[in-house]
């Protein structure tokens, strides 16, 4: 499958009706706000959870995971999954065919019941410790290509034993943000939160409503090192979208994706424009935003500004989508865009 071959950056829109978008555990799971502003937060790892389980529902191998429904170390997923992979001939064969040096200093015994202890004791060796080195992170590599999308996608520090490498995510996403200030809700409502061994009782926090942005970046020099292919990048923008209709937890119903915008630039074309919500604005706001209707989103100058990187030469295409549900009478100069279809199931 190809490599991606173009940078691009994106914009992601979600609303949230009475609902915690992004919970903080030190503030009693309220959401994440800034108080100044009054605007309220949600961070790129709670988009990235919501995307690596909804690809482990659809039976993709997820690395940044739990065993068991357990929690574990780094090291003991890794472990994981070099057994798992290496038990099955076929990829086996696959990595020597496709990897001149690995199928010439091959290091994996079939007989070995422990392969990451194994590899860890050679990366310790003095004698191989070198040579084990560049073999652990080059056949790791290979699996992140043939087999661990969520790698492939944003990356991650292997900082273990006998294992040394940073990915370097080709998918980088934002915190996101309101547009517009929020409020909470004032609420006395008790919900019980178990533990291990007991239970205790907790408040719930929600706001009433929220028009959230993310901005993220697809970095094409990333993507030839995790292998990120151009069929990753369509099973990311559909993960994107359907994973949060897939999680309906008490605290995260009422989000809703609302649209997605993308420009993709030609393959010589190293830069970005930056943070693409720097234009946007919000226009006619209530001063008690409770719904879509109650806010208009400019996009004027965000057009302004993609028409002038198309007259440069520098955009291949722009890419988008937008819910089916949407008002779009509250969306102004929405940039002209080819469409996607991103309710379709991945299969």
């Amino acid at each position: 499958m190809a490599i991606v071959k173009n940078n691009s950056e994106f914009i992601f829109g979600f609303e949230a009706i009475m609902t915690n978008v992004n919970g903080d555990p030190d503030q009693e799971n309220k959401p994440r706000m800034d108080y100044e502003t009054m605007t309220a937060l949600v961070s790129d790892a709670r988009r990235k959870r919501d995307i690596r389980d909804f690809l482990k529902n659809k039976g993709f191998s997820i690395f940044v995971d739990v065993l068991a429904d357990q929690k574990v170390p780094m090291d003991k997923m890794l472990a994981a999954v070099l057994k798992d992979f290496l038990s099955q001939p076929d990829r086996v064969e696959a990595i020597k065919a496709n990897h001149e040096y690995l199928r010439s200093n091959w290091l994996v015994d079939d007989k070995w019941t422990d392969i990451y202890e194994e590899l860890k004791k050679l990366a310790k060796n003095n004698k191989s410790k070198e040579k084990a080195s560049v073999f652990n992170n080059a056949l790791f590599t290979e699996i992140i290509k043939q087999q661990l999308i969520d790698i492939r996608l944003f990356g991650s520090a292997m900082a273990v034993e006998g294992f040394s490498k940073t990915y370097t995510g080709a998918v980088q996403i934002t915190w996101g943000y309101s547009m517009h200030p929020v409020e909470l809700v004032e609420s006395s409502s008790i919900t019980s939160i178990m533990n291990d061994d007991s239970s205790t009782f907790g408040k719930k926090y929600k706001l009433y409503y929220g028009h959230f942005v993310h901005y993220g970046t697809i970095n094409k020099y990333a993507a030839q090192l995790t292998g990120m292919t151009d069929a990753d990048h369509e099973i990311f923008c559909k993960a994107l979208v359907q994973s949060m209709h897939n999680n309906q937890t008490d605290s995260k119903q009422g989000q809703t994706p609302q649209y997605y915008l993308e420009i993709v630039y030609n393959p010589e074309f190293d830069g970005y424009l930056g943070d693409l919500r720097r234009f946007i604005t919000i226009e006619d706001a209530k001063d008690n935003v409770r719904r879509w209707s109650d806010i208009k989103v400019n996009f004027s100058e965000l057009d302004a500004k993609i028409k002038i990187m198309r007259d440069k030469g520098f955009v291949e295409e722009v890419r988008g989508w937008i819910h089916p549900s949407v008002d779009t009478a509250n969306m102004v100069n929405f940039p002209e865009y080819q469409p996607l279809e991103l309710l379709t199931p991945i299969l």
